[in-house]
């Protein structure tokens, strides 16, 4: 029994599909564009997606692409395409596999369940990793876990990448420059990116850029993470003087 997304514009497929994996005993969750396809995996966690790649609103190439940009979950190709240039571009682009339309719902199945297999097998070999701990925050690099306070936290991939990347070097001003080219891979980019990720970041943190007890932005300069101060470690306010709010 699996949880699947499956991302398909033809009511009739989609239809099909949700009835037959249904019945497979699957827990399944349908939509027909690619925005909506980011939405749900951005709210609710699946084993797999099955994704359609002539979407109405967006190539699905496109799709698969931003989905690996916020989640590591297995991505099956279904598609009327049979290139094998195309079908190679997007296994290297991340899907886990690939299925030329028509295909039966045991033959996704038989995909689906090899997939998984794949995925647990992976998690279940991973040697021991070294934890980091900044303050009461617990990141697994290697597992991909991340608690606070014990709680664990509900991270999406490139939320998990930024918190483990910051906090391997708690205390340090990592300039957005080098977060685009560490963290999204990319030499150049819009800071709204990074603004957006650490808002959402902050909000699963329990803090605000107003009020911030890990992660630190300097403006103009770059951001970093470390553990909160305590009472004991805030600044002495001179006689006489007001004093300032913490950056």
């Amino acid at each position: 029994m699996a949880s699947v997304l499956v991302v398909e514009d033809d009511q009739f497929v989609r239809s099909a599909l949700i009835r037959q994996l249904s019945e497979a005993s699957h827990t399944v969750r349908s939509v027909g564009t690619a925005l909506e396809a980011l939405r749900e995996v951005a709210h609710f966690r699946f084993d797999v997606v099955v994704l359609d790649l002539g979407l109405p609103d967006l190539d699905g190439s496109e799709a698969l692409k931003m989905l690996r940009g916020i989640t590591d979950v297995p991505v099956i190709i279904a598609t009327a395409r049979d290139d094998e240039a195309e079908i190679v571009r997007l296994l290297h682009a991340g899907a886990d596999d690939y299925l030329v339309k028509p295909f039966s719902v045991e033959h996704l199945s038989a995909r689906m369940a090899a997939v998984l297999r794949r995925a647990r097998s992976a998690a279940g070999e991973l040697p021991p990793s070294r934890v980091i701990r900044v303050g009461g925050l617990t990141v697994d690099p290697l597992r991909r876990q991340a608690e606070l306070d014990g709680t664990p936290l509900d991270l999406t991939r490139r939320e998990f990448d930024l918190l483990a990347f910051l906090a391997g070097r708690p205390g340090v001003v990592v300039p957005r420059k080098e977060l685009l080219a560490e963290v999204w891979q990319q030499s150049y980019g819009d800071d709204q990116t990074i603004d957006v990720h650490l808002s959402w970041l902050r909000r699963k943190l329990g803090e605000t850029a107003a009020r911030p007890r890990y992660l630190h932005t300097l403006r103009g300069v770059g951001v970093k993470l470390e553990p909160p101060r305590t009472p004991e470690q805030a600044p002495e306010q001179a006689p006489g003087r007001p004093s300032e709010p913490r950056p």
